[in-house]
């Protein structure tokens, strides 16, 4: 906006200034200015005599410059409202002269200057996350108390008594078939019969002892026949499901458990027990400690990821050590090199073992198949390498130096 556009100078002979109402008329104005434009349309004198009185504002800087340079100075002709939002306005608007402007102009005053966006300061520096230890991702401390504590009736029942022993491997089948036959039917709704699996696995283990191959084989018939009749007193919607699954964990748990007894049979039985645990403790151990330590290459990252093929390097490694010494110097008749296959075969039934649980807690979305052990899970979750590798020592102890 301009002055022009507010209206026509004042008649001649008027004082010069801004117009309104004085002693000398109802409205004054500015006189021509010299080399001015040519004035604009003049207000009607009725229509400005109802207008209230414009107020006061200072002249224009003689400089004439940009308003950011005096911000106390208001203008109210053309670059003093460069920074407002303008409109044109009509006769008809123009006709209500400054009533009408004071309600048409923005709030903000005209000195107020565009805000520009400023540039965002930058973010100050995060102190870097501090490097996080590798985890176990259990209480270490209560693993190695059970360990001992479990190590401690194992020799001490296996050198004592066997008898006592045979007892203790019957006990942890009937808890591991309660394991396992629990988190089916959590899980998957699998009814295998608990209490026929739990008889006739206590039985399998005492016949292997007491009979030998023989015994364990008529007992495993003998405890599937029981599972088939026992789940016949109940619905048959899901019959062949819980039956498969309650041959499976007869063969699983107590039969593969009960060549740990048939070890035991022999002369030399408690020291052939005591190589099979030693081989496959220090089996699972070397696979932890390098695999936590060196472990980089995943082994089978859909079944287990935390095995690595670093780590099967060493359980491999510290089994064969320790396989070689057990025959050398615990095994009547044996050899060191004989030593050094059964390490390589413990390692290997050891881990598939291992892998062969994980693939079914997999299955049943589940971490582990208990809780009864702190730091281990549950007794099915310490026998996953123990059951498969049972069957492959006694099978090397017999080739080796006998079965006698």
């Amino acid at each position: 906006m301009n002055d022009s556009s507010w209206g026509s100078p004042p008649p001649a002979g008027t004082q010069a200034g801004y117009w309104g109402p004085t002693d000398q008329g109802p409205y004054q104005g500015r006189g021509p200015v010299q080399g001015a434009a040519p004035a604009g349309p003049a207000y009607d004198a009725p229509e400005a005599q109802q207008t209230r009185p414009m107020p006061i504002v200072p002249d224009v800087p003689a400089h004439g410059g940009n308003q950011d340079d005096d911000p106390g100075a208001a203008r109210l002709g053309g670059p003093s409202f460069r920074d407002e939002a303008y409109r044109p306005m009509t006769p008809d608007q123009a006709s209500f002269g400054a009533e009408t402007f004071r309600h048409e102009t923005p709030s903000a005053p005209p000195h107020a200057a565009v805000p520009q966006n400023p540039e965002p300061m930058p973010a100050a520096p995060q102190p870097a996350p501090a490097p996080q230890k590798k985890s176990a991702g259990r209480d270490l401390g209560a693993a190695i108390g059970v360990a001992v504590g479990l190590g401690v009736v194992i020799v001490a029942s296996l050198f004592i008594v066997k008898a006592v022993f045979v007892g203790v491997i019957a006990v942890a089948v009937v808890v591991g078939l309660w394991e396992l036959t629990s988190r089916l039917q959590e899980r998957k709704q699998i009814k295998a019969p608990l209490v026929p699996l739990a008889i006739g696995g206590a039985a399998m283990v005492v016949a292997g002892y007491v009979r030998g191959p023989e015994g364990a084989w008529v007992a495993m018939a003998l405890t599937a026949l029981a599972v088939l009749v026992w789940r016949m007193t109940e619905p048959p919607e899901g019959y062949l499901r819980d039956v498969t699954a309650g041959v499976f964990a007869a063969f699983y748990v107590p039969f593969l458990a009960t060549f740990v007894a048939l070890m035991l049979t022999a002369d030399d039985g408690a020291q052939r027990v005591l190589a099979f645990f030693l081989l496959t403790v220090v089996s699972d151990t070397g696979a932890y400690a390098v695999g936590w330590r060196f472990g980089k290459h995943k082994l089978a990252p859909r079944i287990s990821p935390g095995k690595t093929r670093e780590g099967l390097l060493g359980a491999v490694s510290f089994a064969m050590v320790v396989g070689a010494l057990c025959m050398e110097f615990l095994i009547d008749g044996g050899h060191w090199w004989q030593g050094l296959l059964l390490g390589l075969a413990v390692a290997a039934s050891a881990t598939l073992g291992d892998l062969g649980e994980s693939m079914i807690k997999r299955d049943l979305g589940i971490k582990d198949m208990g809780t009864l052990l702190p730091g281990h899970g549950g007794i099915m979750d310490r026998l996953d390498s123990l059951l498969p590798t049972a069957p492959v020592v006694w099978l090397l102890f017999v080739l080796f130096v006998g079965s006698g």
